[in-house]
């Protein structure tokens, strides 16, 4: 069952990164970087809020908040699943994920989603958490929302 505080604080988020995005930031990258601000500030439990963009069959680190990233993923992980089947994807324990990436040894749950132009992906949300089984389904629908903020800039 969702978990009403955190349908709201999505719900409220949605709400100011919409006046915050919608025909104010000057470009994608902009409207990215001030997404993984408030997301990150707001929600809490984010250790690491931030968008990788795929170019040539790997993925370069984008705006983000949180610790040093890798800023090239390649060959495998959590983030290039999510670009090959252009799906969301929620993993509530990253040990258990085969081929996943370690940029932050602490990470323990991670969840994953594409931001598509057409029936492309262009780019991945990723977000991580030090906490154990942090995402979960409930959590797909409201982050998709918040990433059609992007679309206009995409």
């Amino acid at each position: 069952m969702a978990d009403p505080k955190r349908l709201g604080r999505y719900g409220r988020i949605y709400a100011q990164l919409q006046g915050l995005i919608e025909g104010k930031s000057p470009s994608l990258v902009a409207a990215m970087a001030t997404l993984c601000a408030v997301l990150h500030a707001k929600m809490g439990h984010h250790s690491w809020t931030g968008f990788y963009f795929v170019s040539d069959g790997e993925l370069h680190v984008g705006p983000y908040q949180g610790p040093v990233a890798c800023q090239v993923l390649r060959d495998r992980g959590v983030c290039l699943h999510c670009v090959r089947t252009g799906q969301p994807v929620v993993v509530p324990d990253v040990a258990q994920f085969p081929g996943h990436i370690a940029c932050d040894s602490r990470s323990k749950s991670e969840i994953v989603l594409p931001v598509m132009k057409g029936d492309r992906v262009v780019a991945v949300l990723d977000v991580d958490s030090h906490k154990l089984a942090q995402f979960d389904e409930d959590d797909v629908a409201p982050l998709l929302k918040i990433l059609g903020l992007l679309q206009p800039y995409v």
